[in-house]
């Protein structure tokens, strides 16, 4: 009982005291008091509100992660052409070994760009994955008629992009780049809309994070299927035999993190040298993390209310013993895996990797990436090199054409409709902001050449076509958006086009 009389306050009976029998170890009931932190949030100085509390109120928005990667890539663009640019490259260029015992087959020798490439972006993949995963079983995607429209814009978005980049290198070096434009990125695209705000209908909004999730599908199988080295089918073999595993494990409830965690590491180290891009054992980890939660949401309260009212009668006198307090800390503990077991395991991974990816991983990955040397590097002439127009051209033009004729032709045949508020207008600046590839786009830049120069300049038409894309995106949104009264207006009444955007028919 020393432990429980400190917890009290107390010294110890002492061996030789009269007592006998000392009544119950007892103490007032601590009142809450705000964190360090909270109080630090919410305090009027100086440095609180004029970095503190902004930086969390931007924190707290989903648009976050854009402006975060934005950063990041002009921090690495300028670094790379500033008089310190081999500084840079030398630091990404950095060897980075991995080894297992001194000798042997489990050893892995990357560059620090590559340990950024290959293993942080698994996470950014395996966050994809549960994004659409999520989509499959409870979002947009369960339904497949209200789905098919933002998937078919989708697969526009994807082919028209290839094809103009393929046309633009037919029979080029930068032949194999195809792949490039073909993916939009979804934290740049969430944080174009969000900076218009409650302007865009929901819809909006909503079909545009539909089709970034879409196209991360293909991107994906592209990435799987087209830009795979030469398959070693031993590794290939136990790699997949170690995700059986890690199914068979979910099938069994297995709670532990333990035995994915080590199955996580074993698969992407197999596929890594299978020839696959390791980065796809996030996307299968993803796509196995269950979706439903083990205990029912309907028998939460029946378990938690008598644990929160022992709680609760425990401080109504205001005085705990220790017995109480040991009761209570029990209580919370039940009550807290209560609450962890009725969150599904994806939105739980979903809560604690989302920040991280979007606000580290993804950072990271384009202050690594996006360090491209605009002068004096190995772009001559940007305006008439394929390797730079091909996916700038992709981007700013293939995008918008496959997203709008896609997306037209499934409402016209009646395979789709436009989502409520949304209308043409709207549906053109969507389809431009789909034009922002970036992340993505860099990512499969890095695996379409063995040419470090060629990587270079395809990654100067990334960065090119997804500025203007970005751009324009939010120049026809804005315009598109407008309030109804300022429309009308601007219209001469009585015209056919006196409508306002917002109070015309989908």
């Amino acid at each position: 009982m020393l432990a429980g009389a400190r917890l009290a306050g107390m010294s110890p009976p002492h061996p030789d005291d009269e007592r006998t029998a000392a009544p119950p170890d007892r103490r007032r009931a601590p009142a809450s008091e705000p964190a360090v932190a909270t109080r630090w949030g919410h305090s009027e100085r100086f440095v609180p509100t004029r970095v503190v509390q902004p930086l969390q109120r931007l924190l707290a928005q989903e648009s976050a992660g854009g402006f975060v990667i934005l950063a990041a890539a002009l921090a690495a663009l300028a670094w790379a052409n500033s008089p310190w640019h081999g500084g840079y490259q030398r630091l990404w260029a950095t060897p980075v070994e991995l080894r297992l015992g001194s000798s042997g087959p489990l050893h892995l020798e990357l560059t620090l760009q590559g340990f950024v490439n290959d293993v942080l972006m698994t996470f950014f993949f395996y966050l994809a994955a549960l994004e659409i995963k999520r989509e499959l079983v409870h979002g947009s995607f369960r339904d497949r008629r209200a789905a098919a429209l933002p998937a078919l814009a989708a697969l526009g978005g994807m082919v028209v992009p290839a094809l103009v980049y393929a046309a633009v290198n037919a029979g080029g070096e930068g032949a194999s780049g195809w792949g490039i434009p073909m993916a939009t990125d979804i934290a740049f695209a969430v944080a174009v809309v969000s900076v218009l705000g409650p302007r865009l209908p929901i819809g909006a909004r909503a079909f545009l994070l539909t089709l970034a999730v879409a196209d991360d599908i293909g991107a994906i199988a592209v990435i799987a299927v087209f830009y795979t080295d030469d398959l070693a089918l031993p590794w290939l073999a136990i790699s997949a035999l170690i995700l059986v595993g890690c199914h068979l494990a979910q099938r069994l409830a297995i709670r532990s993190y333990a035995p994915y965690l080590a199955g996580g590491v074993a698969a992407w180290f197999t596929l890594h040298e299978s020839g696959v891009h390791a980065t796809v054992a996030g996307v299968v980890l993803g796509l196995l993390t269950p979706a439903n939660p083990f205990l029912a949401v309907g028998h939460f309260s029946r378990h938690a209310r008598p644990l929160v009212e022992r709680v609760e009668a425990s401080v109504a006198d205001e005085v705990l013993t220790v017995e109480e307090a040991d009761e209570n800390d029990t209580g919370l503990r039940d009550l807290v895996r209560l609450s962890v077991e009725t969150m599904s395991p994806l939105e739980r991974h979903l809560m604690w990797a989302g920040p991280w990816v979007a606000l580290v991983v993804a950072p990271l990955f384009a202050l690594a990436n996006a360090g491209v040397r605009v002068v004096g590097g190995a772009v001559a002439n940007p305006l008439t090199d394929p390797v730079v127009l091909g996916p700038a051209l992709g981007l700013v033009i293939g995008k918008p054409i496959g997203v709008l004729g896609a997306t037209y032709l499934a409402v016209r045949f009646g395979l789709g409709r436009l989502p409520d508020g949304v209308n043409w207008s709207v549906a053109v600046g969507l389809a431009a902001t789909a034009g922002v590839g970036f992340t993505v786009s860099l990512f499969i830049a890095e695996l379409s050449f063995d040419n470090a120069a060629l990587t270079e300049r395809a990654k100067v038409g990334v960065l090119a076509g997804s500025i203007i894309s970005a751009v324009a995106g939010y120049a026809l949104l804005r315009v598109a958006s407008r309030p109804a009264a300022q429309l009308r207006i601007s219209q001469s009444p009585g015209s056919p086009a006196g409508l306002s955007a917002h109070s015309r028919p989908a």
